[in-house]
């Protein structure tokens, strides 16, 4: 059977405005385009302010919305900063994807160093923590909202390759369902998704320091092959959609049942 990534528009996210980080590549690019065309306002961020403009130059050659904000989640007042840019363009905030990373240097535990386990905790953890609280600020205006942390299947079982990425996108899962409980009462929905290989720059980036890893990671996924990009970032569109209007606290797995 062949198994195509790209759908017709659905009209899924008409009239919303979102906000996405680690929009210059990956999914993130990918959730980019796939909004804008689902009908959404994209406020685009990342460090990698070439890229954006590219990716914002062909959101309005195909008729949509987009504009881009320069963005290191290594920088909390920046972030803050970023998520009021979406209110000076928009005047509010419907929904938030935080997809943007970093990834560790692959090796076991007694060879991660502090400095990996610092930055793992500054972008993979506190950025989102911040970035959830400025969103989540911004939405209450307005009566509400979504957000959506991408996670990864790593944050659920031993990650010995990964150790300090696997623990903060564990604690990643944690704030994302605290936040689910403490603000529905608000309107606001908060959930994860939990991608499994996909092919990605950081993918292949991974592999080129520890060769094997796409293979293995292939032969571990039942469905035989990774993810593309595109099939992450619709999952992503649905929870951010108004068709999951009763899902909150959830961290969706997004690997062709490799954690199954």
């Amino acid at each position: 059977m062949t198994t195509s990534t790209d759908s017709a528009p659905l009209g899924l996210l008409t009239g919303k405005v979102l906000f996405i980080t680690g929009a210059s590549r990956g999914i993130g690019a990918a959730a980019a385009h796939l909004f804008a065309a689902e009908g959404a306002k994209v406020v685009l961020a990342a460090r990698s302010t070439d890229a954006l403009a590219r990716i914002v130059a062909t959101v309005r050659e195909h008729g949509g919305q987009a504009d881009a904000v320069p963005l290191d989640l290594a920088d909390e007042a920046g972030i803050r900063a970023a998520v009021q840019r979406v209110h000076d363009l928009h005047g509010r905030l419907d929904g938030a994807f935080n997809n943007g990373a970093v990834g560790q240097q692959p090796g076991p535990l007694h060879t991660t160093t502090a400095t990996d386990v610092q930055a793992q905790f500054t972008v993979n953890f506190l950025a989102h923590w911040t970035a959830m609280n400025a969103e989540a600020d911004l939405m209450r205006r307005s009566g509400g909202g979504a957000i959506v942390n991408t996670s990864s299947i790593g944050s659920w079982r031993a990650n010995p390759v990964l150790p300090a990425y696997g623990a903060m996108k564990r604690a990643l899962n944690s704030i994302t369902q605290s936040a689910a409980v403490s603000w529905a009462p608000e309107g606001i929905r908060v959930n994860g998704i939990a991608p499994g290989a996909t092919s990605t720059e950081m993918m292949a980036e991974w592999d080129a320091v520890t060769p094997g890893v796409i293979a293995a990671n292939i032969a571990a996924t039942p469905a035989g092959r990774m993810a593309e990009p595109r099939e992450v970032a619709e999952v992503a569109a649905w929870l951010l959609s108004d068709r999951a209007s009763m899902v909150t606290g959830a961290i969706v797995p997004v690997d062709g049942g490799a954690s199954a």
